[in-house]
């Protein structure tokens, strides 16, 4: 360490009031996190890219400073999916510290990796009072059955009104629309479940019929509609 003269010429002076960084939470535990390898939680977060015509959602399962589980789910330009799928391969296995600077290419994945470091080495997990945190496949359950990603795609239009398009349930097939027009229910097809009707042996069309659904007052409808045609 090479110091100026003039510091040399100083004489000491103790630092009585220090006494260590603040622990924070991690996994029911409170940390003074000192090193990468002090370093554990789940969490999940967004990015969004620098024209913010994309964004990220990041998850993170972290155990002793390394990544061991990464869920990425993105929705915005086409390319987004292809560094969606470099950064599952990336991540796992890298300390969050390796992570927050190797570039995975998409903006929104980046900043989300970034938001998510914050999070992390802040205690602010979803996990931070959870004893022992979440095991590793946490982020996986988060997709719920179907393994598909929750979106949410709505459309409208001051002339024409609302179009439901794709809620959690999954992909609306009719709209219930009561005497005045407004709507009071949907038709939906959960994806996921029927590719798994489908990839046990049954046959397409019974299988969409069975991973069909409905919410709301489909029943009392005065009409349905295709939100897609109609």
């Amino acid at each position: 360490m090479i110091y100026t003269q003039k510091i040399e010429s100083q004489c000491p002076v103790a630092q009585g009031v220090h006494h260590g960084a603040a622990p924070i939470p991690e996994e029911g535990q409170w940390i003074q996190a000192k090193e990468i390898k002090d370093i554990k939680g789940y969490t999940h977060g967004i990015g969004w890219c620098a024209p913010q015509q994309g964004c990220c959602k990041l998850s993170l399962n972290v155990k002793d400073g390394v990544i061991q589980e990464a869920l990425v789910e993105t929705i915005g330009c086409s390319g987004m999916t292809h560094s969606a799928a470099m950064a599952a391969e990336i991540l796992p296995g890298l300390t969050i510290l390796e992570a927050l600077n190797t570039d995975l290419v998409c903006d929104a994945i980046n900043t989300a990796m970034r938001e998510l470091f914050l999070q992390i080495v802040y205690g602010r997990t979803q996990s931070a009072f959870s004893d022992d945190g979440l095991s590793i496949g946490a982020g996986f359950e988060d997709l719920g059955k179907g393994d598909r990603s929750m979106v949410g795609t709505m459309y409208g239009t001051l002339k024409k009104g609302p179009r439901y398009l794709e809620m959690t349930e999954g992909y609306v097939t009719k709209i219930a629309l009561d005497e005045n027009n407004e709507i009071i229910g949907y038709k939906y097809i959960n994806f996921g479940k029927m590719m798994d009707f489908v990839k046990g042996g049954m046959e397409p069309k019974e299988a969409m019929e069975k991973a069909s659904g409905q919410y709301g007052r489909v029943d009392d409808a005065a009409r349905l509609i295709d939100p897609r045609k109609e």
